[in-house]
């Protein structure tokens, strides 16, 4: 088999100094969830640290300590999924940015051995996702425990934090009232959060009071834009990413390719997108296990580049996304580990 996933770490720079443009004075924290979106959590910590970027999303404690391992002892790692208190402990070791939503959290910190730093805690509001986070009606509450934490030297209150729906501007407007409410609360009890982070990657480029401190920006970092969103051109975003497949063999007014359902490429889009050939673009008619049958050419022959989607196709992970009601960053997490990742650069940038 010689498809691949071919990324392009120099597309992936540009893309990250627009993100940092676009949502300065606050700093983007590069979310790395789900290996890095499918690109490779190795190559895209390196080459982002190289050009500067010194906060991560890694979702959770795992992805948190592999981060720390490729970015070094300097990098800030934020995690938001934690199990309890063996992801707990494991998070304080590694000296990880807690993301805590639940005030039962708070007791299985308290119940820690002392550690010989504070655990990093940033607190969440809810503000009306329901995603998680501590309850409006819930908040002093658990503003008394992490100020019992933080007297104690167990933790330091490193951040107030939330997530938001981003379904209209009137909802998220609540939402930021909410979590200026909660601000001004902790402050009130002498807790005044280090960073406050509420934005990612839409309301990160769209809204400026809601960047704070930080912005968690995932998708735009990798080119993939949002469903029903502005394009990649109107964002000033290119996709870092293509799925190349090859042509093996000819049938009559179509040509088969190396890549199937199997490699991650869903059976219910043949006959819903076009894939990009030395001809132009070409439908899709039957994605089979193994391999998929497209519309044909002149001159193909075996051995033929297809641009299956992302850099350089006539599809992106969002157009077939789209297609199957589904969102953007979806599609580019399905590429099989059956399909190698190749990357291609020519050096990091000077890191700013």
């Amino acid at each position: 088999m010689s498809a691949e996933y071919l990324v392009d770490l120099d597309v992936f720079a540009r893309n990250l100094a627009r993100v940092r443009e676009a949502v300065a004075p606050a700093r983007h924290m590069l979310v790395v969830k789900d290996d890095a979106y499918g690109h490779g959590i190795d190559a895209i910590v390196r080459r982002a640290s190289a050009e500067g970027v010194t906060w991560f999303g890694a979702f959770d404690v795992e992805t948190g300590r592999a981060v720390r391992a490729i970015a070094g002892a300097d990098a800030r790692i934020f995690v938001w999924l934690l199990g309890g208190v063996a992801d707990l402990a494991a998070g304080v070791a590694a000296r990880l940015d807690l993301g805590i939503g639940d005030e039962a959290l708070l007791d299985d910190l308290a119940s820690l051995p002392p550690a010989s730093t504070p655990a990093r805690v940033h607190l969440k509001i809810d503000t009306g996702l329901h995603r998680n986070g501590i309850r409006p009606e819930r908040w002093s509450a658990a503003l008394e425990r992490v100020s019992t934490l933080v007297d104690s030297g167990a933790a330091s209150f490193e951040g107030l934090w939330s997530h938001i729906a981003e379904a209209s501007d009137a909802d998220d407007d609540d939402a930021r009232e909410v979590f200026l409410s909660a601000r001004t609360a902790a402050a009130a009890v002498g807790l005044t959060p280090r960073f406050s982070h509420l934005a990612a990657s839409a309301a990160g480029f769209a809204r400026a009071p809601f960047r704070e401190d930080l912005v968690r920006v995932g998708a735009f970092s990798y080119g993939i834009r949002p469903a029903g969103g502005p394009s990649e051109t109107e964002l000033g975003i290119e996709p870092i990413a293509s799925l190349l497949a090859t042509v093996v063999s000819l049938e009559g007014d179509a040509v088969r390719i190396d890549l199937g359902h199997l490699h991650g490429l869903p059976s219910v889009l043949q006959g819903r997108f076009p894939v990009a050939t030395l001809a132009g673009a070409r439908r899709v008619r039957a994605i089979e296990a193994a391999t998929t049958v497209v519309d044909g050419w002149p001159d193909a022959a075996p051995g033929d580049t297809v641009v299956v989607f992302g850099r350089g196709g006539a599809a992106s992970a969002t157009d077939l996304a789209e297609a199957i009601d589904t969102i953007g960053e979806e599609i580019a997490l399905r590429v099989s580990p059956l399909v190698p990742r190749r990357y291609t650069s020519n050096g990091p940038r000077s890191a700013r």
